[in-house]
C-alpha cells in the first residue's frame, strides 16, 4: 500500500530493509517524524500512534481519517495550470488563509504536493509561507481516490497528533517501538519555520538514550555522515545505499548511503 503524498526522504525505495530491520514483536508502534508514512502503511501495525511537528500535515492524515468523502469532493475542483497553483500556495500570506476549513486546507496540502515541484514540502523561516515553484507536470493525479480510500481503512483508530518529537517520552513504555526518520544531518530541513540543526539531532540521540534505558525498542534512519555515527555508536548501525529522493529526473539522481540504527 502506498502513501497518499510524495515525500521528500519518502521510504519507499528501501521499504524492504525497513521491514527487515524491525524487531518482530513489539506492543504500541510510535512514528513521531511521519511525514509520507511509507512504513506505517506497509506494515499497518494494530496499534499506532502517529505524529509530526508539521501541522498541515497532521490536519491532512486527520481529514483522511475522519472526512474522507467530503475531501475527494474538495479535490475535484483543483486545476493545474500554473497561475491557479500559485493563487492556491499564496494563500498563506492571506487573511483568507486563517477562514479555509480543516478540509479545504487539507486539500489545499494534497494539491500543492501533487503540482509542486518535485513534491517538495519547503516553507520559510520567517513567516511560514509555503514557497515551493510549480513543477509543471503534465498530468499530475490530483485526486488519488483509490489510494485515499485506502488510506482511510488503515487510519481507522489511529491517533494523530501534531507535537515535537520530544514529547513522545511520555507515552511509551516497554517493548513499544519508535520508529524515527528525522530530518537527516546536513541535508534539506524546510518542513516547517524552525531548523534541524546538530543540536537537535544531539538531542534525538539523547531521547533515544532515554528509551533505550526504559527497555523501548527504536530503529532510526539517517544520512551517513560521521556525525551521526559518532552520536550511535552505541548503537546497532547498518549501511545501505539507495537513490537520492531530492534533484529533477529520478534516473539522474546520484547514489547515497543512508543509515539504519537500531538498539536491539
Amino acid at each position: 500500500m502506498k502513501p497518499f503524498i510524495k515525500w521528500v526522504g519518502g521510504k519507499s525505495r528501501i521499504l524492504n530493509t525497513l521491514t527487515k530491520s524491525m524487531p518482530t514483536n513489539f506492543n504500541n508502534y510510535f512514528e513521531p517524524f511521519v511525514g509520507g508514512g511509507a512504513l506505517f502503511f506497509a506494515i499497518q501495525p494494530a496499534n499506532a500512534i502517529l505524529s509530526d511537528a508539521n501541522n498541515e500535515l497532521i490536519n491532512t492524515y486527520t481529514m483522511i481519517r475522519d472526512n474522507i468523502d467530503n475531501l475527494i469532493t474538495d479535490l475535484m475542483k483543483h486545476e493545474n495550470t500554473e497561475s491557479y497553483y500559485y493563487s492556491i500556495r499564496n494563500l498563506d500570506r492571506t487573511e483568507q488563509f486563517n477562514n479555509l476549513t480543516a478540509i479545504e486546507r487539507a486539500s489545499r496540502f494534497i494539491f500543492l504536493n501533487r503540482t509542486c515541484f518535485n513534491g517538495m514540502y519547503r516553507v520559510n523561516k520567517k513567516k511560514n509561507y509555503f514557497n515551493v515553484p510549480y513543477g509543471r507536470y503534465n498530468n499530475p493525479k490530483i485526486c488519488d481516490k483509490e489510494t485515499l480510500l485506502a488510506c482511510n481503512k488503515v487510519l481507522q483508530n489511529v491517533s494523530l497528533l501534531c507535537r515535537d518529537f520530544r514529547e513522545i517520552k511520555k507515552e511509551v513504555k516497554k517493548s513499544d517501538f519508535v520508529y524515527f526518520d528525522p530530518p537527516y544531518a546536513g541535508t534539506f530541513a524546510g518542513y516547517t519555520k524552525e531548523c534541524f540543526e546538530n543540536n537537535v539531532q544531539v538531542e534525538l540521540r539523547e531521547l533515544c538514550d532515554e528509551l533505550t534505558n526504559a527497555n523501548v525498542l527504536w530503529m532510526l534512519s539517517n544520512s551517513d555522515v560521521q556525525f551521526i555515527r559518532e552520536q550511535y555508536k552505541a548503537y546497532n548501525i547498518l549501511t545501505i545505499e539507495s537513490n537520492s529522493t531530492i534533484g529533477g529526473k529520478g534516473s539522474k539522481r546520484k547514489k547515497i548511503n543512508e543509515l539504519i540504527i537500531t538498539n536491539y
